[in-house]
């Protein structure tokens, strides 16, 4: 069962694209925070492209998104190397986690049969509880909707 909205997010530590180790509770209290889960990086098929699609979404809006007082990560299961040579192929400016072991993927986005994240927005209050869950994602659009959940959150 994964994690849903109203429930606790479960603390992680997962290492970021330029190798330093991120742990999810340091931001409690502080931030709100964004878990963007995505299958990989680079595919054969449409979905490397759908995640370069999200990413511009998000970072067409992340100066707003930042102004909410918010953390933006995006999890995948590659590894640092990968997560490192995405960020800076697409120049992106917020913070690529390798979940290679899965666990925070299998907590919150759950995995598909191939063992790749399944791809969903969780966003989180500073006081650590998840307060939506997108599963249904329109990459095209999908910046303003985490933009427009964080707006509704009431510090």
């Amino acid at each position: 069962m994964t994690l849903q909205q109203g429930d606790t997010a479960e603390d992680f530590e997962l290492l970021a694209h330029d190798g330093k180790p991120i742990t999810l509770s340091s931001y409690k209290n502080s931030k709100n925070v964004v878990l963007c889960f995505y299958p990989k990086n680079h595919l054969f098929a449409c979905p490397s492209k759908k995640v370069f699609e999200m990413a511009k979404s998000v970072i067409s809006v992340y100066p707003e998104i930042t102004a909410t007082d918010t953390v933006v990560f995006a999890i995948s299961v590659d590894s640092v190397d990968s997560q490192a040579d995405f960020v800076k192929e697409y120049e992106i400016p917020y913070v690529h986690l390798s979940d290679q072991k899965k666990t925070a993927c299998k907590k919150y986005a759950g995995t598909n049969i191939t063992g790749l994240a399944k791809r969903s927005t969780f966003v989180i209050d500073k006081n650590g509880i998840i307060q939506d869950v997108m599963r249904d994602i329109n990459v095209a659009s999908h910046g303003q909707e985490i933009l427009d959940s964080l707006k509704k959150i009431k510090v």
